[in-house]
Formats: structure tokens, C-alpha cells, sequence
């Protein structure tokens, strides 16, 4: 219409230019449209920029105990903005459809599945009761007696057993064995219900059973009990009642004596050194029914081995025991550990050369046991001027192949039976003789 009032209005002159000139206008007018639009999303962009969408808050997570206290202040709330689209590119709608509300949506979605993800852990963190299976329960038996410890303590009793000077008596051994094993599994149950809250802080001791919460204190007892009765009865009734006393005596004085001195005296090392000198004692008075020097002879070379050995591992143990509140050499006296130490390691060395003196063994033993002594006096001395965690163990896992090579050579050098019965009997003919002399004299 504009177009045709201008044109009325011109002369028919001025007809020619003015239609070229409403002919750019025109050209200029459809630019205008594709302004409009612009302006529209433009508008909309403005009066809407801070268009959001909030998310839902998150659900608390189930803190265990052993999270941080910097991540419980984290924020409950995340907030995706929508960022504005370039009006160049891509137009903007006036309502925002449902496909952006999903894309909004998403991200806070994936990080609430990642927090669940990451929640499923610290739940397996957190102090729960543990099932027992029936399956399980033989492993967790044998770690509650210590299985490894018991399995020693059998040894040296059977070659406690092995050394008597009488003829060997198999149906005895067996039952003396057993009986040693049992009484030792009861001990080191009872110790270890005894020691659970001081076990839980120490990291070599943390994963015992009665501290994982594996086994029951109630069933742990009543482990011990059918262990230790038994044993004992066994050891009563089976072998002698000299062999059943020192295995009553034994429980007694590993639970009631050694285990409390733990944390009051560093004196607990030489108490434990008598527990386990006892054992060999009791495989000789099993096979013999007596106590004899043979008998306190094993006995002293199983008290003066354990200083080298268990003082080496205390060592390196120094901060678990310290942690754990046990009152131990190498904690609270760090030279008398190394001290003590050497000074068994060379009575070894004397114990071995008393063995024919009390004719234990032949003259022999000495001399082909002398290496294996001086190898671990010559630790012993190192340890002692070192006191380095290298030294420690180096001595102690001598300690370990010492004391089987040293009671297997042992028996390879012990008297025979009939040896010492030939000497009987000479000086019982001797002695017969001289009263038949005596007899004969006015």
C-alpha cells in the first residue's frame, strides 16, 4: 500500500528513480524480518538468562567411621545451569522442550548412581557381625591354637621322647604326642581370649580371629576346654601322671603366669622361656616315667634357644608391642635384648658340650654340632654390636634351622640302649664281685 501511495504522489517524471529507490527499500525491509526473530530470541535470552534447574538433594551417604571429617562438609546440592545458545547458529525456543529437560537431568543422575557407587564400600567398612560357616571353621580353629606353635612344641616333645635311653614305644608316643598337642592348642587358645584388646592394636596380631570378630569368646572357651581336659587326661591316664602334672602345670603357667607379665615386667621373656623348655622335658618323662639330667639337659637347650630367637623377633616388633601396651626387653631395655641374646647363643654351645658329660650323647656330638653353634653365636655377636633390623633377622631365621639341625644331630650322636645296658650290667657284676670279695675276707 505504501508502495502504491508514492507512487500516485510522483509525477510520472520522477516515476523511474522512486521505484528504484522503493526497490532497495523493499530489499532492506526483508532484512528486518530476520531481525525480528533475532530480537525475539534476544529477548528471550535477557529476561531468562537465569533460567536453572536445580537438582534434587542428594541422599546422605553412610559415613563409616573411618571417613574423613573434610568430606562431611561437602555440599548436599549440585546446580546445572543451562548455558545460552548462539542466536547465530542454532534458534532458541520459548519454552525449553522436554529433550533439554532430560539432558539437564542426566548428569545429575549419573553423579547420584556414582554416589551409590561409591557408598557400597564404605558400607563393607563398618562394624557388622560376621557369619560362621561350617566350612570355615577348621581354619579359624587352627589359627585360634595357633597351629604352627602348637605343631613345634609337639616336635620337641617327641624328641624329647626320641632321646630317652629305653627302648622306643610306639603306642606311647602317639598318645603323648597327642596329649602335648592338645594342652598346647587349650594354652594358646586361652591366651588369645585373654589378649584380644590389646591384639586389635597391634598389626601382627589385628587379623586373629577373636579380633575379626570370626569365632565367639563363649565358643573360644569351650575350644579350649575340650582341648585341654582331654590332653590332659590323656597325658594322666595314657602316659604316667609325672607327664599329665607337667602339662596341667604348663597351661597354668602360660595363661595365668606369662600372659599378664606381657604388660608388667619384662621378666615375662624368661617365664616364657620356661614353658617352652617344659615340652622336650615332658617327652622324656613320658618315655621313661622319671625326671633325669637328660631330661633337664633338653630342657635347658630349648630355655636358652628361645632368648636368641624370640629376642631377634621382638626386635623388629618393637613398635607393634609398644602400640599393643606389652612390656617387653626390646621395647623398654634395648641392651639387655642384645645382650641376652649373645649370652644364650654361646651357652648353646656349653649345653652341647655337656651332653656326654651326662652321657646323653657320645663325644661326638660336640664336635659336629659346634659349626651350627658358632654360626648362630657369631649372629648373636652381630646383633649385638648392629642392633639393626638386618641383624634381627638374620638371627632369627637361623634360630629356625638351628634347632631342628641341633636335635637332629642329637639323635644321630645318642648312646644307644644297648650300650648302656652292657655298662649296667658291668657294674652290676663290678658290685657283686666286690661284695663276694668282702664276703670271702675274715
Amino acid at each position: 500500500g505504501l508502495f502504491v501511495w508514492r507512487l500516485k504522489g510522483a509525477g510520472p517524471r520522477h516515476s523511474p528513480c522512486h521505484f528504484v529507490h522503493l526497490c532497495r527499500a523493499a530489499s532492506g525491509r526483508l532484512i528486518t524480518f530476520q531481525y525480528f526473530n533475532f530480537l525475539k530470541r534476544m529477548y528471550v535470552t535477557q529476561y531468562h538468562k537465569d533460567l536453572s534447574q536445580r537438582a534434587k538433594p542428594k541422599s546422605d551417604p553412610v559415613v563409616s567411621p573411618f571417613h574423613d571429617l573434610q568430606q562431611l562438609d561437602q555440599e548436599k546440592k549440585v546446580i546445572h545451569k543451562i548455558s545460552p545458545v548462539s542466536p547465530v547458529n542454532q534458534p532458541w525456543p520459548e519454552t525449553p522442550g522436554r529433550n533439554e529437560l532430560r539432558e539437564v537431568k542426566s548428569p545429575a543422575g549419573s553423579e547420584a548412581s556414582a554416589t551409590a557407587a561409591r557408598a557400597e564400600p564404605r558400607e563393607d567398612r563398618q562394624w557388622k557381625e560376621m557369619k560362621l560357616r561350617l566350612d570355615e571353621l577348621p581354619g579359624i580353629l587352627a589359627r585360634l591354637s595357633k597351629i604352627k606353635l602348637t605343631a613345634l612344641v609337639v616336635g620337641t616333645a617327641s624328641a624329647g621322647f626320641a632321646m630317652a635311653p629305653v627302648p622306643f614305644d610306639l603306642p606311647c608316643f602317639l598318645l603323648a604326642s597327642l596329649g602335648t598337642g592338645l594342652a598346647s592348642c587349650a594354652a594358646n587358645s586361652i591366651n588369645q581370649f585373654f589378649e584380644v584388646p590389646f591384639d586389635s592394636n597391634m598389626n601382627r596380631t589385628k587379623n586373629r580371629p577373636l579380633v575379626r570378630g570370626q569365632i565367639s569368646p563363649l565358643l573360644a572357651v569351650c575350644f579350649a576346654a575340650s582341648c585341654g581336659v582331654p590332653g590332659v587326661a590323656l597325658l594322666t591316664l595314657g602316659v604316667n601322671p609325672l607327664t599329665g602334672a607337667l602339662g596341667a602345670f604348663n597351661i597354668f603357667l602360660y595363661t595365668c603366669c606369662y600372659t599378664p607379665m606381657k604388660r608388667m615386667s619384662i621378666a615375662n621373656t624368661w617365664v616364657g622361656a620356661v614353658v617352652g623348655a617344659i615340652p622336650p622335658v615332658m617327652g622324656w618323662t613320658a618315655a621313661t616315667g622319671s625326671l633325669d639330667a637328660g631330661a633337664l639337659l633338653l630342657g635347658g637347650i630349648l630355655y636358652s634357644w628361645q632368648f636368641p630367637h624370640f629376642n631377634a623377633l621382638s626386635w623388629g616388633l618393637r613398635e607393634d608391642y609398644s602400640r599393643g601396651g606389652y612390656c617387653m626387653m626390646s621395647v623398654t631395655h634395648p641392651g639387655l635384648c642384645r645382650r641376652v641374646a649373645l649370652r644364650h647363643c654361646l651357652a648353646l654351645i656349653g649345653l652341647s658340650a655337656l651332653a656326654p658329660v651326662l652321657d646323653v650323647t657320645t663325644w661326638t656330638f660336640p664336635i659336629v654340632s659346634l659349626p651350627i653353634n658358632l654360626y648362630i653365636s657369631y649372629l648373636g655377636f652381630r646383633f649385638y654390636r648392629d642392633a639393626d633390623r638386618s641383624s634381627s633377622r638374620k638371627l632369627f631365621f637361623c634360630s629356625l634351622w638351628h634347632l631342628p639341625m641341633l636335635l637332629l644331630v642329637m639323635f644321630t650322636c645318642k648312646k644307644s640302649v644297648l650300650d648302656k645296658e652292657d655298662k649296667d650290667d658291668l657294674l652290676g657284676k663290678g658290685e657283686s664281685h666286690g661284695r663276694a670279695m668282702e664276703i670271702r675276707m675274715p
